[in-house]
């Protein structure tokens, strides 16, 4: 994050040589209608592009016996076809649209402040840059939660639900949402909440610090590289101005080590989280199917104990596979999508050049 205008350059300073970087846009530069209408339109698509490893993700890990990924990806397919991979799909793309708004409103309103007032403090650059990346994200997660909750309940539900099983009465979302208030209340569509925040409010905060200092730590790496090249050609001074390829390159490169990272640390808690908010008496396959016994959902300990019985502490990282490779090919899409957003969304197109 540069907290200085666009039109200036970031500097990435490598042993007194320097590569010149484009400079961040801020909130203030963005025309905010653009933002948002495109931003609904690209994130849509990239929602839809990604969607079946979600399915696959929840299918494992709510699953009480251990199948692969193929496995679990083939068994969809055969029973269902094609659209068992999009299950929920209509549910969850009405949801990100909204949520989306909310998250990208918060991270960049946080971003803003956060860094302007950790640099009038004092902070040096990077950190400055790394604390309001970190506090973005924390915020971003909280407000989209507000949305995305209700939304992720529903879409769960239909994600783990056979349509040819005749226990299975969702027929589609809004089916689904009468349903669980009819059940449990509004509430219900609030299962999971808290454990939602503590999921993704702290792995936004790693992935967005993360990706800051792994976007440092990249450009620093290309920097010792056309240094080397430079003093090769016997040449002590390097100038150089990288294209948007190498740029969005760059950010593909550290948006995924920050995916994969996040993935990781909060695998458990997000497999807790899954359950929690699908499984009611047996889940989608039981008898009464979300319609029965009123708050019927497990509780935080229940779904621990079940899972360290059903496979371990291990069980936890049910679905690692697909998670890893969700977070890390959407992170690096939504970033390279979001970075590209914000430019066209500039209010003066000079910050794209």
């Amino acid at each position: 994050m540069n907290l200085r205008t666009a039109e200036e350059d970031e500097s990435a300073s490598v042993s007194g040589r320097e590569i010149n970087v484009p400079g961040e846009i801020e909130w203030q530069m963005l025309n905010k209608w653009k933002f948002f209408i495109h931003g609904a339109a690209l994130f849509s698509g990239v929602s839809a592009v990604l969607y079946p490893v979600v399915v696959l993700k929840t299918r494992q890990q709510v699953g009480q016996c251990r199948v692969s990924c193929v496995g679990t990806a083939a068994s969809i397919v055969k029973s269902e076809g094609i659209r068992g991979l999009y299950r929920g799909f209509g549910t969850s793309l009405t949801g990100t649209i909204p949520a989306r708004a909310l998250y990208m409103a918060a991270l960049e309103v946080t971003k803003s402040k956060v860094g302007g007032l950790a640099v009038r403090l004092g902070c040096p650059e990077a950190t400055a840059a790394a604390a309001a990346n970190a506090v973005g994200g924390l915020s971003a997660a909280v407000a989209a939660q507000l949305v995305w909750t209700p939304v992720d309940v529903v879409s769960q539900r239909l994600m783990v639900c056979n349509v040819k099983d005749p226990n299975c009465r969702y027929v589609n979302g809004i089916d689904a949402c009468k349903k669980i208030v009819r059940n449990d209340g509004v509430r219900g569509l609030y299962r999971g909440f808290g454990i939602s925040i503590l999921t993704y409010a702290p792995s936004n905060a790693v992935w967005w610090a993360s990706y800051s200092v792994a976007q440092r730590a990249v450009w620093g790496g290309l920097g010792c590289y056309y240094s080397s090249r430079r003093d090769g050609e016997g040449s002590s001074e390097v100038g150089i101005r990288p294209d948007w390829k190498t740029v969005m390159a760059v950010q593909g490169v550290s948006a995924a080590m920050a995916g994969g990272v996040s993935a990781l640390i909060t695998m458990p808690m997000d497999t807790i989280k899954t359950r929690m908010q699908v499984l009611e008496g047996g889940g989608c396959g039981d008898e009464n199917n979300g319609v029965g016994k009123r708050g019927g959902g497990p509780s935080f300990g229940q779904t621990v104990r079940s899972l360290v019985k059903e496979g371990g502490w291990m069980a936890c990282y049910r679905g690692l596979g697909p998670r890893w490779a969700s977070m890390s090919i959407s992170a690096t899409t939504m970033i390279t999508t979001y970075e590209f957003l914000k430019r066209v969304s500039a209010k003066t197109q000079e910050v794209l050049t």
